[in-house]
């Protein structure tokens, strides 16, 4: 693969463009570089925490200008799964963040954050605001026998400090409770992918995905055929990628490698 001949970059943010509030090296220059080649960028997170909105306003603090067109996250890309599957009437209990809840709401999905008998969902998000309460009525409506679907299965999410438990990792806790396993949308699933083509206009062998978690990032790219690269800035360690299955296209050791090759003449 010849990184100077792709024109649309697919990039995870969490630990691939920065850990926490701390931009890593070279993340600007690469994103200018890509715009002035004519090429474009987008932002594929499984992160379901936040708005798009909310990443504008992350990323300008971290110097990155970006618009909402510039994200695609599992929360959309679950949203459409919901739409076109016919869960638009169905009684979905939304467990996550405020934001979560207010774009499926949005959406026009009937959401609650309440146990009620009537519910035909659990749907787990990355839950920043998480509490026993929510873990309480997660675990009373899959005994009560309601469909369980998760936004994204990341373990962790990468923090300054360390990680943090992400979505798979509450989603395994309801499950050793339960006994019950989820559906799974966003990374690895190749859908946000698909999407991320059908809305820029380009053709596969011009994408390349971009990201730190082999199981999720580099799945998504390969289950899409599209072209991948792994940098080792966030969870995943050159150990671990060596003993996996999923096999990425490169391996680079962060952002300012790439874009060191990206502005080679």
């Amino acid at each position: 693969m010849d990184i100077k001949n792709k024109k649309l970059f697919l990039l995870d943010m969490d630990g691939t463009l920065y850990l926490g509030n701390q931009l890593f090296e070279s993340v600007t220059d690469f994103l200018a570089l890509i715009k002035e080649k004519g090429g474009r960028y987008m932002f594929l997170t499984n992160n379901s925490s936040k708005s798009a909105d909310a990443y504008v306003e992350k990323l300008g603090r971290l110097g990155i200008k970006a618009e909402p067109r510039d994200f695609f996250s599992s929360t959309e890309a679950t949203i459409r799964y919901l739409l076109k599957n016919g869960y638009k009437d169905k009684r979905i209990y939304a467990f996550g963040t405020r934001s979560f809840r207010k774009q499926l709401a949005d959406a026009g999905l009937n959401i609650t954050d309440k146990y009620e008998k009537d519910i035909d969902v659990l749907l787990c998000g990355f839950d920043t605001e998480l509490t026993f309460e929510k873990l309480d009525d997660a675990s009373r409506l899959l005994f009560d026998g309601v469909e369980f679907i998760a936004t994204h299965p990341d373990w962790v999410c990468p923090t300054e400090y360390g990680s943090v438990p992400d979505c798979g990792s509450v989603c395994q806790m309801l499950t050793i409770a339960t006994g019950k396993k989820p559906l799974v949308i966003g990374k690895p699933k190749p859908e946000m992918v698909y999407a991320a083509l059908e809305v820029s206009g380009f053709r596969a062998e011009d994408a390349v995905m971009i990201g730190d978690r082999i199981y999720t990032d580099i799945a998504c790219g390969v289950n899409a055929g599209i072209d991948t690269i792994l940098v080792l800035s966030g969870e995943t360690t050159a150990e671990e990628a060596a003993k996996s299955d999923i096999v990425p296209t490169r391996i680079c050791a962060n952002v300012k490698e790439i874009y060191e090759e990206f502005s080679e003449k």
